[in-house]
């Protein structure tokens, strides 16, 4: 018999995944407006309240006067300018704050009342670990720009993006774990199909670091044409910088090249996947593969866009939330397609309303 999930511990698990949407959208808005640089400092408790006074204020603008971005970049800046690119990277971390809370707190209570079982503690303990990484990560990544450079490393920009979709994905994936425990009947789909859906998380996950590798260089505002790039399907500079492998993770037209190419490999990918899904599955099913489906052709429009109106603010944020949610449908499709499974008299592998 089917043990009941404990739906408290699901509904804790999912508020975590949308804290970290949260999370990946201001982060979104707060590298669009060039806000991440303006808190120079971190300080994880006083750190939680913002500047009230005057005197207050003055005192972080003067120190952040004292940053790179500020004495090369916005040297112009009046205190009120100051004042609307610190509100942004200010919320960012109050979100990771909240965060924290909302991942300690419950996690006490379930355990102080014995809701934890031998085999969820060591996922929540990984999540934990992600998480407490993740800060360190941000920390790290915001340290690059402020001793001589007034940008951040890609490389660590990378790595905190990359972390936040793998330690939202683990999340999601224990929350499903969670919810269909004991009655996990598997929508049945070959070897091939499931290997091609790991396949395309995995792809995707390398897309990612490259749309970092694109933000933190700011590739993204050069060759907005599409499809080619100025004229031509391989622009004379991706091959500028020598030595030659270089150009694929520091050159600002090796690395577009590559999140272009990547982005036409992943289609073709998406759309192999999705005929063959389709053809095999019926009902509840087939709108979980069609809604994965819609979430990667809105994705590829909005790359397209984002690149031809030279990354707005709005395109950009969406573009990077909509990567988000792909990853997410594609993390559930995994959870339900997870093994091929045979079907037997006693059990007809189908989907139904309890699959989905």
């Amino acid at each position: 018999m089917a043990r009941e999930p404990y739906k408290p511990i699901v509904w804790w698990l999912l508020c975590g995944c949308l804290l970290i949407f949260f999370m990946v959208v201001i982060g979104g808005i707060t590298r669009l407006t060039n806000s991440g640089l303006s808190m120079t400092d971190w300080k994880l408790v006083t750190g939680a309240f913002p500047p009230v006074t005057e005197t207050q204020w003055l005192n972080e603008f003067e120190k952040y006067q004292q940053s790179p971005e500020f004495q090369k970049i916005n040297y112009h800046f009046s205190l009120q300018e100051f004042k609307s690119i610190f509100w942004w990277e200010y919320i960012h971390r109050l979100v990771g704050r909240v965060l924290g809370l909302v991942f300690i707190i419950p996690f006490a209570v379930f355990w102080w009342r014995k809701k934890v079982s031998k085999r969820l503690a060591p996922k929540l303990f990984l999540i934990f670990v992600l998480g407490a990484f993740q800060g360190f990560l941000g920390w790290y990544m915001v340290k690059s720009g402020l001793v001589d450079k007034p940008h951040v490393s890609h490389f660590r920009l990378a790595a905190h993006l990359l972390l936040a979709f793998i330690t939202c994905a683990v999340v999601l994936w224990t929350a499903l774990d969670e919810w269909y425990e004991g009655r996990k009947v598997s929508v049945r789909i070959s070897s091939a199909q499931s290997a091609g859906l790991k396949f395309f998380a995995a792809l995707l996950l390398v897309q990612i670091v490259y749309g970092a590798f694109v933000a933190g260089l700011r590739a993204g505002y050069v060759y907005n044409s599409f499809p080619k790039m100025g004229g031509k399907w391989i622009a004379d500079a991706v091959f500028s910088i020598d030595p030659l492998w270089k150009n694929w993770i520091e050159g600002i037209a090796g690395v577009q090249f590559v999140h272009r190419y990547l982005a036409y490999l992943l289609m073709a990918v998406g759309i192999a996947l999705f005929v063959s899904l389709w053809k095999r599955l019926q009902g509840p099913a087939r709108r979980g593969v069609m809604l994965w489906g819609a979430s990667l052709l809105v994705q590829f429009l909005l790359g397209v866009f984002t690149l031809v109106y030279k990354v707005p603010i709005v395109l950009g944020v969406a573009h990077q939330v909509v990567a988000f949610l792909l990853l997410m449908n594609s993390v559930f499709l995994m959870h339900r397609f997870w093994k091929p499974v045979r079907a037997t008299k006693r059990v007809r592998i189908e989907a139904s309303k309890a699959d989905f």
